[in-house]
């Protein structure tokens, strides 16, 4: 990962930030894109009618794999020839650094940081929609959260949920967090210092999670993303503390997956999770 350089020119803040929204929010755009594209060849063109698992194996493939995933690694391959000609042309006048997303079998230190993340990010999440609860009924107010769409899927279609447990660590923590942290968190860390460097990340990445928010109030699912800030930040620090692209990858998957057990157990035993619009 990339460090913080001496000087922090205006523009330079500025192109730093802007390439980070374009590469987190491109990212899933196409993996969004691809998504339907294909969805529609398979309807319109040989009539198949898509199960709510298939639906997720294409979202699994295209948007975590092709759209996360790939982004991160195609920017790692880009990157060097494209650098040296924006600087130019921006006249900013510092070389191109070297970029790259770090990533080895975790150590001890490490396996430390994925527990002691992995914690902190279940609780965090927990006890912020616990407080929302307590707030609302104390104030007397209500707000209308969103549903994450594939935890809806999942509720409507359990069966999905056993998909999603070790997708959430297979797929959807490394291919979120190669994007996310190693490319965007990576790239605002050239010109910012940590503090900054982890939490406009986080920020980024739980908004861009409104998307992926089914219903709600606009207010709701402010508050919902707030709270969801929590486990970005712990996955940011884990990166930033780590410089190991594999810790906040799996931190993020075990939270995830957390989330969808919890979820499968009450959905065929109990009443609906309250915290399922937190997944990451």
């Amino acid at each position: 990962m990339s460090h913080v350089t001496r000087e922090r020119p205006f523009l330079q803040s500025v192109v730093a930030l802007v390439a980070a929204l374009v590469l987190g929010a491109g990212g899933l755009l196409l993996g969004f894109a691809l998504t339907f594209l294909v969805a529609g060849l398979l309807i319109v063109g040989i009539g198949l009618e898509l199960s709510p698992a298939l639906s997720i194996v294409l979202s699994l493939v295209f948007v975590q794999g092709i759209g996360c995933a790939g982004v991160a690694l195609s920017y790692l391959k880009v990157r060097p020839h494209l650098a040296g000609p924006i600087r130019d042309l921006l006249q900013l006048s510092e070389t191109v650094p070297r970029f790259d997303i770090s990533a080895a079998v975790p150590s001890m230190r490490d396996a430390a940081t994925i527990v002691a993340g992995y914690l902190v990010a279940i609780g965090g999440a927990l006890l912020g929609s616990a407080a929302i609860t307590v707030v609302q009924r104390v104030t007397g107010t209500e707000l209308e959260t969103g549903t994450n769409q594939a935890a809806q899927i999942g509720m409507e279609n359990p069966e999905v949920l056993l998909l999603l447990i070790p997708a959430s660590i297979l797929v959807i923590g490394p291919g979120e967090e190669m994007l996310f942290r190693g490319v965007v968190q990576g790239r605002i860390r050239e010109v910012f210092s940590p503090v900054p460097g982890v939490l406009i990340p986080s920020v980024i990445f739980a908004g861009l999670h409104w998307f992926a928010l089914s219903g709600g109030s606009p207010q709701g699912n402010l508050v919902t993303l707030g709270v969801l800030v929590v486990p970005a930040l712990v996955f940011g620090v884990a990166y930033e503390y780590t410089d190991n692209i594999v810790v906040p990858a799996l931190i993020h998957g075990l939270y995830n997956a957390t989330l969808f057990t919890m979820l499968f157990v009450v959905v065929k035993y109990g009443d609906q999770l309250p915290q399922q619009a937190l997944l990451a």
